[in-house]
């Protein structure tokens, strides 16, 4: 504990020797609690940006035609029954 204390520079408070657990922890705790809130945004941020893409990329394939329709000829079996009578 004291060497992660010492890793991220902590110094005892005021009238102590030591760098306690409980102020170490607290500041982490505030620390990691910031952090998640923060990931948390930028995730959703991403999120929607992806989303945004994705939409913008559906919509220019369905802009553009995969398939050709083309008219259709009257000369099935129908058409002919249909002429000779």
């Amino acid at each position: 504990f004291l060497e992660t204390a010492a890793y991220f520079c902590m110094k005892p408070k005021m009238g102590e020797k030591e760098v306690s657990p409980h102020s170490f922890f607290s500041i982490w705790h505030e620390f990691s609690s910031d952090f998640k809130d923060f990931w948390k945004k930028e995730n959703k941020l991403i999120l929607q940006e992806r989303v945004k893409e994705a939409e913008e990329v559906c919509r220019q394939k369905k802009g553009k035609s995969l398939y050709n329709i083309r008219p259709k000829h009257d000369s099935g079996i129908v058409s002919k029954n249909c002429s000779t009578t």
